[in-house]
């Protein structure tokens, strides 16, 4: 037991030793034997496995085959200077079989051998080994961080995630030793062709001085035993250069380098027809040899022709599969929905659903590189930080119907918003002050309505060096994805979401839930105001004071509009921080005159306070705060109405059927500490 556990220690203490100790030709004849198979078994195990780390051991079994020939010729030349060029039977069988009769012939066959296995084989071998492993290291940092991604979004587990780091670490060390390995094959070729001289030149030398043989016999006898010599050495070194190639050039693959051949080689049944006509059409040139030729074409044309027949028979059976499927599929469907169950689960929709055409599917799936679901995670984290609310699952699907290019984004299965990106294009968005034109494809940047131009990768830089912004077509649709949703997150705040929410704040703060809810407003009354407030960009994030108001007030105040303008003004920090800029505020202020008409306009009734103002007014008000707006555009990007505490609610309501997207705000609702800029005044009458 303890000699098979160390076997190869004592293989290559065995091997080093030959290089000191004469061996007799019979044991020599053994270990050239024993180094021809051993060549034989490493080149067909190449052949058979699937990737380079399932023989993670060649580059060591390069090497101690290596140092075995060396050892080996050592011991051969050995023989042949000391004993009058007789080197043992596999020496002078391979000598005698190569030279044929002809010396000369047969040193020339055996240096065009010694040249094919240095230049061609070794050499190329070495240079994909150098090759692969810069890739591969190359590589590692975005292999890596694919892992992280394919981590962080849950598609694989931790110990899957350690297994392929281990697999890439192991591909990097792996092609980095054999970058090293494949010069022992080099330096292995020209050590031979030095022996091969050696023993030519030396041994001539000794069996005219010594052995007092004629140069006719000395060139006979020597030329044999360098010639077999070379080649029991050659012959194994040939095969580990082949099986040294095929590794460093073998991709990872499903099955083997055999089952690869024959499926791909010989997926293209024409190709062979092909080839066997034009192989046969050579016949008709005189002097050719017809009979091997037309036998060739033959054989290519017969087994092109069986191929075919087999893939119709295959497409026949894979038709007839597939309609008993589709019939087993309509029954087992009958069946499924004869339980009225399964019926109700159909009827549901999704809160947030994105349709993509085939052509974004790669970008977008799962399996790719996960970069589309982490960024989606990452918005999730990011808008329950600035807004307290968490967004739900987006769910992913493919649609046949639509362009391929194109992507749909729905809210409750509704259609809200849809856009058209461009796999592989840059959208180049130009600022508004850029003068020069670049070519592309015009389009308009779905998110915001800004127009731009689809670029290719080549046109990028230099897009940007012009001053336009380049955005990937990834980021565009994750921009446009993530202001629909801030845009109808009031619509998907469901009773469920408001449940966890206090479930959430309860286990820091359980007594002013106990306090508000339900006793003072219900779960109802209480959506609605959250629902208010994520309506008009307001964060919900400080659900303390928003109780802590609605405690206050809630006793006496059963209005839910009235709650929640209580709620924003306690919220005036929030508010502040989210439209200032430095210390001041720069708003358009509303006349008193349109406040006094408003407020005189409002109408209770039992369902809530309602607007009955002369359609006139409405319309001449809406061209006052459009005139206003328009005026100020160059001033601010994003224009903010200041009103009464009181007048608010009853303007935006008014003003967001024409101008869903105007900010109002009340004096109470800006800090004190904040400086306020009155740059408009929105009158009736200038």
């Amino acid at each position: 037991m303890k000699i098979i556990e160390n076997i190869v220690a004592l293989f290559v203490v065995m091997v080093i030793a030959f290089i000191i100790i004469p061996l007799p030709p019979f044991f020599l004849d053994f270990m050239f034997i024993t180094n021809i198979s051993l060549s034989l078994i490493i080149l067909l195990t190449t052949m058979y496995i699937k990737g380079p780390l399932e023989f993670s051991i060649f580059p060591s079994m390069l090497l101690i085959t290596t140092l075995l020939r060396l050892a080996l010729n050592i011991s051969s030349t050995r023989l042949i200077l000391s004993n009058g060029g007789q080197a043992g039977q596999v020496i002078a069988t391979f000598g005698s079989f190569v030279l044929g009769g002809n010396p000369i012939v047969g040193f020339i066959v055996f240096i065009i051998i010694i040249i094919v296995q240095f230049i061609v084989i070794t050499k190329g071998a070495e240079r994909i080994a150098e090759v692969s492993a810069r890739f591969t290291l190359d590589a590692m940092p975005g292999k890596q961080m694919s892992i992280d991604a394919d981590l962080n979004s849950g598609s694989i587990t931790d110990a899957e995630a350690k297994q392929r780091r281990k697999d890439i670490q192991g591909e990097a060390e792996f092609y980095g030793a054999m970058d090293g390995a494949t010069k022992l094959v080099k330096g292995d070729a020209v050590a031979s062709i030095i022996i091969a001289v050696v023993n030519l030149i030396a041994g001539s030398i000794i069996g005219m001085v010594q052995g007092g043989m004629s140069i006719t016999e000395v060139l006979s006898v020597y030329s044999i035993a360098t010639v077999g010599d070379g080649l029991v050495s050659q012959v194994p070194a040939l095969m580990i250069s082949v099986a040294t190639a095929m590794v460093v050039t073998r991709a990872a693959s499903e099955s083997n380098l055999n089952e690869d051949l024959k499926r791909q080689l010989l997926s293209q049944p024409k190709v062979l027809i092909i080839a066997a006509c034009a192989i046969a059409s050579l016949s008709l040139i005189p002097g050719t040899p017809k009979f091997q030729i037309l036998l060739l074409a033959v054989i290519l044309g017969g087994l092109g022709i069986t191929l075919i027949r087999k893939a119709n028979v295959k497409v026949e059976v894979e038709e007839v599969d597939q309609m008993t499927q589709l019939a087993e599929q309509e029954t087992s469907e009958v069946d499924f929905y004869r339980n009225i169950d399964n019926v109700y689960n159909i009827i549901g929709v999704e809160p947030i659903e994105m349709e993509f055409g085939y052509s974004l599917l790669p970008m977008v799936a799962e399996e790719s590189s996960g970069n589309f679901i982490d960024r989606i995670v990452i918005f999730r984290k990011q808008f329950a930080m600035d807004m307290g609310v968490v967004i739900p699952t987006v769910r992913l699907r493919d649609n046949g119907l639509i362009n391929p290019n194109q992507y749909i984004i729905k809210i409750k299965g509704e259609e809200i918003a849809k856009g058209e990106v461009l796999v592989g294009y840059f959208l180049a968005l130009d600022p508004g002050n850029n003068s020069e034109p670049i070519d592309g494809i015009e389009t308009i940047e779905p998110a915001y309505g800004i127009k731009g131009k689809w670029v290719t990768e080549d046109q990028k830089e230099m897009a940007e060096v012009f001053g336009y912004t380049v955005i990937d077509a990834l980021s565009v649709i994750i921009t446009h994805m993530t202001e629909v949703i801030k845009q109808h997150m009031h619509e998907l705040l469901s009773r469920q979401d408001i449940n966890t929410l206090l479930e959430n704040i309860s286990k820091t703060n359980p007594a002013i839930v106990d306090d508000v809810i339900p006793n003072i407003v219900s779960i109802a009354d209480f959506q609605k105001i959250l629902v208010n407030l994520l309506r008009e960009g307001i964060p919900i994030r400080d659900l303390e004071s928003i109780l802590e108001t609605l405690g206050d007030h809630g006793t006496t105040i059963k209005d839910t509009d009235m709650l929640t303008e209580y709620v924003r003004q306690r919220l005036k920090r929030t508010i502040t921080r989210k439209y200032t800029d430095g210390n001041s505020i720069k708003v358009i202020a509303l006349d008193q005159e349109i406040e006094n008409i408003i407020l005189n306009s409002a109408k209770k009734n039992e369902h809530g306070t309602y607007l009955a103002i002369d359609p006139q007014v409405v319309q001449s008000i809406v061209e006052k705060v459009t005139e206003q707006i328009e005026k100020l555009k160059e001033i601010v990007d994003h224009a903010i109405i200041l009103t009464s505490p009181i007048v608010r609610i009853y303007f935006k309501r008014l003003i967001e059927q024409f101008m869903a997207d105007l900010t109002v705000l009340s004096f109470n609702e800006i800090d004190t500490t904040i400086q306020i800029q009155v740059i408009g005044m929105i009158k009736l009458e200038n």
